[in-house]
């Protein structure tokens, strides 16, 4: 027979994840951080990824344990340019060679026909 309570706070926690959009996640425990890998859905079903590192701190004023977090957002469109950057450099620090520059620029069957504007530079003047 299930275990009813533990039942129940299984169900809380599906209920959590879905108000917070989460499909997926994992968490991987290095040292003293742990980095959390999350698929997530947007209002209009489209998966990106959240990866947080989380680390565990003291603070001494209040003497209580806090968690500082750092996220970065992945959208589908940058996931090939991110994967492609981030295996350059891990090999770079494996093994010295130096990855070649095309591995950082955008393939040609991205353009979707976005257009990057610079709104640093739009003249705003009427």
């Amino acid at each position: 027979m299930p275990d009813k309570g533990n039942m129940k706070l299984q169900n809380t926690i599906k209920m959590e994840n879905q108000e917070k959009n989460e499909v997926l996640s994992r968490a991987v425990k290095a040292g003293k951080r742990t980095y959390f890998f999350d698929v997530k859905s947007t209002r209009s079903e489209e998966l990106y990824l959240t990866i947080t590192e989380s680390k565990r701190k003291f603070n001494e004023e209040t003497g209580t344990f806090f968690y500082e977090k750092h996220k970065i957002f992945l959208y589908k469109e940058d996931f090939e340019k991110f994967q492609n950057a981030l295996s350059g450099v891990i090999d770079f620090i494996q093994t010295g060679k130096v990855p070649e520059e095309t591995m950082f620029e955008p393939s040609s069957r991205e353009n979707d026909g976005r257009v990057d504007v610079d709104f640093d530079n739009l003249d705003m003047t009427l």
